[in-house]
Parts: structure tokens; C-alpha cells; sequence
């Protein structure tokens, strides 16, 4: 048997990038000797073992061929006949498809250094085609190493391009398509991602409302780039250079969703777009079956980021609603994450980038004020009922209010 790196760590390794994770391929052996020596078999869809003292992951040599549709459309051969060659054939990118031999030497059939020297994200064969998940994969690739000058190859982006008009990407498991979402707006480049499955037609297929906003007008007075779609690109661009959580980066880019929806007529106003982009968004999420806090994150953004714009506008009692309606009081958690959200926004347009976004911080002061106050007063004043969220809403705005030092103010 022969064992050789391969993928990510032979790449990453080249570009100066500690590796993740490694990756093994072991040639000419069977499933049979490597549970012998005492390798754990993991993976449905082919033979993946972890090494019984370091747990890293050796897979078998494979071929694979198209059956059918989407990703998991595939039939493996994993014969010991199998080379490493063949195995590198199967692989998306040519920076992708090298491996290093035990003894530090590269091998590299397609040229791999070759691109990895140039920055170019390149398909090693005509099969790329075969795997619809490659799209999402490619505009990740070029997310995250788009600081080290990498873009897509004009051949690889037209066979994306075949790919997201042909229909294959609506095979893909909902679950898929999320997973590799989160990953590529989790990355240096988020826009970037964003950006090249837009330019391969995979943003129309996968992500709608998204594509929709793209040509959409702002008010130049609030929004100078005018382009809502351009705006979610520099926002998510931002949020990268805030260092905001996926979740957070998520309910970035789906925030604006109900300027696409609001009537043509009135634009380059957009009267009502929260409440239609709150429902967008819900409804999007649930199509990619995405994880309930970040549905419940996108979809607060969604309705309330321009009340949080205003914050600096509102006196106490508005400030308290605003808390209630964000359920801040019983997930301030999720709270500090909506603000990130918001300074993303706010900061993502033309000339804002600089701006510090006070309203965060009012919000927080007033967030912190409002919780010293609890039920427990109402309820030892013999309070029952509706009366105790009446009482509880009053003091808590006269605590904001002296926090922030304003009059009182019981409207």
C-alpha cells in the first residue's frame, strides 16, 4: 500500500496556509486490510477511514461515474487497481489535485503549482461538470483566497455557467446548498463568493431574492451606490472586516430582501420593505431548511434593522418597545449579534465605511438599564395579570431614561 497528502493540505501548504485538516489517499489496499489495521470506517457514499491514533481521514483510491442527478448522483470503484492518477482526475481544481509523497516530493499531473503560481482557479477535467456542488464550491475557493489574488479560471466560469443553466443545481439537497453557503459567507471574501455565483448564473438558481436585488435603486442620499445588490456586496464585505459570526454574515446578506418586492412605481423608495423582507426571508430559509437561531436572526434583522438605524432619534419609551419586540431582554445573545448586523449594514455603503455606528451602543446602554429592572417589584405591589407587563414597561423606561439622562417621558 501506498499512502500520499493530498488536497487542501498540499495546497494550502504551498501557499504558506496551515492546514485545517489533512487529507490521505491510500493506494493499493482494500477496506478489508485497513479495518485490519484497526482503521475506522466513516462516510456513507464511499470508504473514508480515521487512522486509529491521530484520527485523520485516509480514503481508499477511487474513479467515480455520473448515475444521475446532483451530488450524490455517483457510483465509486475503489479497486486496488486504482492509481493515484486516476484518483486526481476525479478532483475539481488542478490546485486541488496534487499530492505530496512520503518522501516530500510533488506529484502533480495537472498543474496545479502551475495555477497555485498564477492565482487561477482551474477545472482539472470535463467531469468538474458532473458535480453541481463544484459551483458553490469554486465561488468559495474564490472567497477565501481572493487575498491571495485568485480568480476564476474564463474556462471554469463558463462551465459554471453550463452548470447553473442546465438545472442540475436544483438536485442538490437543501441541506447541501445551505452548508456550503455558510461556509463560503464564513471567509474573508464574502461578497466575493456572492459575486461569482451571481456572474455564473448560480445566485438566479440558488439564492432568488438575492439575485433580485442586484439593479434595484436606493435613495443616492442614504445609500450613494445607489444599487440595493451592490449595497448586500459592500455590507457583507463589511462584515467580514467586523470579524461577524456566519449567523450574523447570513442575516447580512438576506436583510434587505423586501427591496425587490416593494412596488417598481415608488421606487427608489421602499416604504414597507421590512415586513416584505422579514416574510422573504422566513420563507427562504426554510427552503434551505437553515438552523433555527439563524432563520430567527435573519428575520429580526430583516424587520427591524432600519428601527435600530433610528436609535439615536428615539427617546426612552421607543427604545424600551424596540428591546421588547427584539426579545432582547430574554436574548440579549442574539441582540448583540442583530446590532453586529446592523453596523454592517450601516457601515456597508459608499462613503460610511468610517462612520462608528453610535446606535449599537445606545442600545446596549439601554439594554443594560432596562434589565437591572424586574418583575418582582410589580408583582410585591400586588400586581397581577396584564398589569404587571404594563408596570414593568413604564419603570423600564424610566430606568432608560435615567440611564441615558433624558426626561421622562411616559408615552
Amino acid at each position: 500500500m501506498d499512502i500520499y497528502l493530498v488536497g487542501g493540505a498540499v495546497r494550502d501548504t504551498l501557499l504558506g496556509i496551515e492546514p485545517r485538516e489533512r487529507d490521505w489517499v491510500v493506494v493499493g489496499s482494500s477496506e478489508a486490510e485497513l479495518l485490519a489495521l484497526g482503521y475506522k470506517r466513516v462516510g456513507h457514499d464511499f470508504p473514508v477511514f480515521l487512522h486509529p491514533r491521530n484520527g485523520e481521514q485516509y480514503a481508499l483510491a477511487r474513479r467515480e461515474r455520473k448515475q444521475g442527478h446532483g451530488y450524490g448522483g455517483f457510483t465509486f470503484d475503489t479497486a486496488q487497481s486504482v492509481s493515484l492518477e486516476d484518483d486526481l482526475l476525479r478532483r475539481d481544481l488542478s490546485i486541488n489535485a496534487m499530492a505530496q509523497h512520503p518522501d516530500g516530493s510533488l506529484i502533480d499531473p495537472h498543474g496545479g503549482l502551475a495555477d497555485l503560481r498564477a492565482g487561477v482557479l482551474r477545472h482539472v477535467s470535463p467531469a468538474f461538470s458532473e458535480d453541481p456542488l463544484r459551483v458553490l464550491r469554486v465561488a468559495r475557493f474564490a472567497a477565501r483566497l481572493h487575498t491571495h489574488g485568485f480568480a476564476v479560471a474564463p474556462q471554469t466560469m463558463e462551465l459554471m455557467r453550463e452548470i447553473s443553466a442546465s438545472g442540475e443545481l436544483a438536485y442538490l439537497a437543501a441541506e447541501r446548498v445551505f452548508a456550503e453557503i455558510a461556509l463560503g459567507l464564513d471567509t474573508a471574501h464574502p461578497e466575493i463568493f456572492i459575486k461569482v455565483l451571481r456572474d455564473c448564473g448560480a445566485l438566479a438558481a440558488l439564492l432568488p431574492e438575492v439575485d433580485a436585488l442586484f439593479g434595484v435603486p436606493q435613495p443616492e442620499r442614504h445609500h450613494p451606490e445607489i444599487d440595493t445588490g451592490l449595497h448586500i456586496l459592500l455590507a457583507l464585505a463589511m462584515s467580514a472586516r467586523l470579524g461577524l459570526p456566519d449567523l450574523a454574515r447570513f442575516a447580512v446578506l438576506l436583510h434587505d430582501l423586501g427591496k425587490a418586492l416593494t412596488p417598481p412605481e415608488n421606487w427608489p423608495a421602499h416604504i414597507g420593505h421590512e415586513g416584505l423582507g422579514a416574510r422573504a426571508a422566513k420563507a427562504l430559509c426554510e427552503r434551505l431548511r437553515a438552523p433555527q437561531k439563524w432563520r430567527e436572526l435573519a428575520v429580526m434583522t430583516a424587520q427591524l434593522h432600519t428601527r435600530c438605524h433610528v436609535a439615536l432619534e428615539m427617546r426612552a419609551p421607543a427604545l424600551v418597545r424596540l428591546l421588547e419586540e427584539a426579545d432582547a431582554f430574554r436574548q440579549p445573545e442574539r441582540f448583540a449579534l442583530f446590532l453586529q448586523a446592523c453596523e454592517a449594514d450601516a457601515r456597508g455603503r459608499t462613503g460610511f465605511e468610517e462612520r462608528p455606528y453610535l446606535q449599537a451602543e445606545r442600545l446596549q446602554r439601554a439594554l443594560t438599564a432596562a434589565t437591572a429592572v424586574t418583575a418582582a417589584e410589580s408583582l410585591a405591589r400586588g400586581l397581577t395579570g396584564p398589569a404587571v407587563g404594563a408596570d414593568l414597561h413604564q419603570r423600564r423606561c424610566r430606568a432608560v431614561a435615567a440611564a441615558l439622562r433624558e426626561p421622562e417621558d411616559n408615552t
